[in-house]
């Protein structure tokens, strides 16, 4: 069973910065896409912002400009740079693994979560 652990979540101000990591328990090299996801009280869990194995990243409008994910493949992490962050960036951030299956199936995995508080 493939396995995400998040860390790096915690309590920051206004423009205050964070930054996420994910490490996954095997090689994120199988996955097609990795990423970052939020859920925000009230809100349904939201992309931030997704790294392919092949191919550009790409950020929700909320996290362009401000957020960057980056993957490293050998140490088998993808971590989260959040910059410049709001109280509305206040949430749990969850680490995702998708990769595809022979069938043409998806597989996705899940970390645990983890939360980011931004105080004003």
């Amino acid at each position: 069973q493939v396995r995400l652990v998040e860390s790096g979540g915690g309590w920051v101000q206004l423009g205050g910065s964070l930054r996420l990591s994910c490490v996954v328990s095997e090689s994120i090299f199988s996955f097609e896409i990795m990423a970052w996801y939020r859920q925000v009280p009230g809100n349904q869990r939201e992309l931030v912002a997704a790294s392919p194995r092949w191919g550009s990243r790409r950020y929700s409008d909320f996290a362009q400009g401000r957020f960057l994910i980056s993957r490293d493949n050998a140490k088998n992490t993808v971590d989260l740079q959040m910059n410049s962050l709001k109280p509305e960036d206040t949430g749990v951030y969850y680490c995702n693994a998708e990769r595809m299956m022979p069938s043409g199936s998806k597989q996705n995995f899940w970390g645990q979560g983890t939360q980011v508080t931004v105080s004003s």
